[in-house]
Formats: C-alpha cells, structure tokens, sequence
C-alpha cells in the first residue's frame, strides 16, 4: 500500500514489479510505503482485521517506518522485530445528544473551537480530578503517541511497553501549575465540557473529529492488538527511546 505521492507511487511500482504480491485483504504481511500519517491510515484500515505492518519511509519524519531499500525485502521481513501497541477508544456525546464512537492510535485530544478558551471538568475512574481546567484543550495520548502531538504540547515521552498512558493539557491557564498526569493504561478518562453552549469544543481521534461534544471518555483497548515490523537496531521502542536523549 502506498501513498499518492510521487516518490510512493514509484517505491510501489519497483516492488510490484521485483516481488510476487496480493492485495492487502490476502496479505500476511502488509507493506506501507509513504510517512507516518500513512501508516496510521493503514493501522486504521486493518484495525478490525489486524495483520502486522512493515512501514518504509517514502515521506517526511517517518517516525514509525523504516529505511526504503529496494533489495532483499523478503529478508528484511524475515528478520523484523515486533512491536505491539492499543489503540484508543473514544465515545463523544455532543450537544444534540448524539453518541460518536471513534479509535485512535496516537492521541484522543479536545480543543476549543471559537476564540474563547474551554472549560473542562476532568475525571478519572469516576472521580473528579480537576473540577476546573481552562485551556485550549486537552490531550490523552497512547505511548506510541507520545512522541506526536503530545510531545509538541510539552507532554511526556513514554517507553513503549509503559503500563502508562499520557494526559496532558493543551496551553493550560488555570490552574497554571498544572502539566498533566501520568494514568495507569486501565483508566477510563472522562472530560465534561462546562458551558459547551457558549465555550465550544471538539474532540478528536487522530484524523476522526466531531464538534460541539459536551462529554468525552476514553480508554485504552486492549482486546486489539497491532502490530509494527521493524529492522533489527531500529525498533519503535529503540526510537522513542532515542527521542528522550534529543
């Protein structure tokens, strides 16, 4: 699978060519060819049908792929480590009542949609652990995540095999002091928007958005399990942690 960019399409055409192929649905191994935000498409695609992904960089950061080499790809994939990660779930009601069910692999975030800043009430577990947050919004990301929007936000990096998940507010103005938490991966996260009517906010699923929620909870699934090939030395929990050090 690859992205419409040039320089994927052409990657796809000198494989296609090299080595015999299926379509992804037959596939027992799926071959990404694009940037990051290929391969959280393709995560998505498979998330009902999970298959392992091996990921070769055809775009910008790629941050979850590997180095694009033409030569002795049925070798590489032999020799691949796994990683495997969970996504997020996420049930958004907004303001007309209506329920919205979406999953994230990086990060479930909400933001305020108009110039006035949000109010958010955030619970953990059932109990209320911010009766008043006042920010642009606010962000829970999976370790896999953590080095994506979470860490432009000045959240934390997490290990990949972190029992953890992230929650971190986004431009936080009360209370100020406040940089976030760190949550056991079996929380269940709820946040209320206070005044949804006049202080509007979305919530977010990697690319899946809905406006005007006025609850959102998430969690992490465990029952689904994804899995990233990497090559030996450069596996994703090498390069989170290589991430902390800069």
């Amino acid at each position: 699978m690859a992205s419409p960019t040039p320089e994927a399409r052409e990657a796809a055409d000198l494989l296609m060519r090299r080595y015999d192929h299926v379509p992804p649905e037959e596939a027992d191994v799926v071959v990404a060819l694009g940037g990051d935000g290929l391969m959280l498409q393709v995560l998505h695609r498979f998330m009902n049908d999970p298959k392992p992904i091996y990921g070769m960089n055809r775009g910008t950061v790629g941050f979850l792929m590997n180095e694009f080499r033409e030569d002795a790809l049925p070798e590489r994939l032999e020799a691949t480590k796994r990683s495997t990660i969970h996504p997020m779930t996420m049930v958004a009601t907004d303001t007309e009542g209506r329920s919205h069910t979406a999953r994230a692999i990086n990060e479930v975030y909400m933001l305020r949609q108009t110039h006035q800043t949000a109010k958010l009430k955030v619970s953990v577990d059932d109990h209320v652990r911010l009766p008043e947050l006042i920010a642009d919004g606010i962000l829970a990301a999976t370790p896999a995540g953590s080095t994506a929007y979470n860490l432009s936000v000045g959240g934390p990096i997490l290990p990949l095999n972190a029992q953890l998940m992230a929650l971190t507010p986004i431009s936080a103005f009360r209370p100020r002091r406040w940089r976030g938490a760190l949550l056991p991966n079996h929380a269940r996260i709820r946040i209320d928007v206070i005044d949804a009517t006049y202080r509007p906010v979305a919530a977010v699923a990697d690319h899946t958005e809905f406006r005007r929620v006025c609850t959102v909870e998430t969690w992490l699934d465990h029952a689904t399990s994804l899995v990233l090939l990497h090559d030996p030395g450069h596996s994703l929990e090498e390069r989170i942690l290589r991430e902390q050090f800069g």
